[in-house]
């Protein structure tokens, strides 16, 4: 008799309004689905928004035609462009978004990588979006826990090196103005704050320099909680090195976005 196969425990219909039966479903690692059955869950806010419009893809220009809360109102140099959704590295038919894999060893090495809620990807154009909801941007947890090997190191030649410090890797300081790298008995460096931002663009420039594609970056976070993310989205942008990457930086509401029409009948 053969192995009984496993069931995927699939997200609660009560989350996910529509498209729970997609393939997309059967792939998802178990930390987003786990996310996606909890009742505040970021991850069907943003599944529930974007599914309806990507019926197949998205273009790009009504999602450029919403006001951003922060960010250049017009882009004359972006391409027109259809965009197909991966979201959490995944299309809604459950293939894996091409080369990204390389691209998180490429940037994060061995060890945890780094998630981008959503990937908008065309033929000319390629969005990073992060999404949030409740929750604020993520630190960095090794300096949080005293563990971040440049600062709290307890000689002068540490074991371990920063990953995101190191030249010979993808470091901050390629695309983004960092300051000297952080040393013992330094205050709160831009690193720690800026964590996942910082991780998200890097992944995004190796990304769009791999296939060739014109990045940008956005996070999407609900209208009124957008004066708790603006101070430190401020200090971000200000430290991106590339002008013309810091001009297709926005951010957008939760609830512009929702007021966007749907595309083709959902397909459940």
């Amino acid at each position: 008799m053969s192995p009984k196969k496993e069931r995927v425990k699939r997200p609660s219909p009560k989350r996910i309004l529509s498209g729970s039966d997609e393939p997309i479903f059967n792939v998802l690692p178990e930390r987003v689905l786990a996310n996606l059955r909890s009742p505040a869950s970021e991850n069907a806010l943003l599944w529930n928004l974007i599914y309806p419009l990507a019926q197949p893809n998205i273009n790009i220009t009504k999602l450029l035609k919403l006001r951003p809360m922060w960010g250049t109102l017009e882009l004359p140099e972006t391409f027109e462009d259809e965009l197909k959704p991966y979201f959490w590295g995944y299309s809604i038919d459950g293939d894996r978004l091409m080369s990204l894999d390389e691209v998180l060893v490429e940037v994060d090495g061995p060890g945890l990588k780094t998630e981008v809620d959503l990937f908008l990807l065309g033929e000319r154009n390629v969005v990073l979006v992060e999404a949030k909801h409740i929750g604020g941007l993520g630190r960095c947890k090794r300096y949080a826990q005293h563990r971040c090997p440049e600062i709290h190191r307890a000689t002068e030649e540490p074991e371990e090196i920063c990953r995101y410090w190191n030249a010979e890797a993808v470091p901050f300081t390629s695309y983004l103005e960092f300051g000297p790298r952080p040393e013992p008995g330094e205050e709160i460096p831009p690193c720690h704050r800026h964590y996942q931002l910082a991780r998200t663009l890097l992944v995004g420039r190796s990304l769009a320099t791999r296939l060739r594609l014109q990045l940008h970056l956005w996070l999407v976070v609900p209208r009124g909680r957008w004066r708790s993310f603006e101070k430190d989205w401020l200090d971000f942008s200000d430290r991106v090195r590339d002008d013309k990457l810091w001009r297709r930086l926005r951010v957008i509401a939760w609830e512009d976005v929702r007021e966007l029409p749907s595309g083709v009948p959902e397909r459940d």
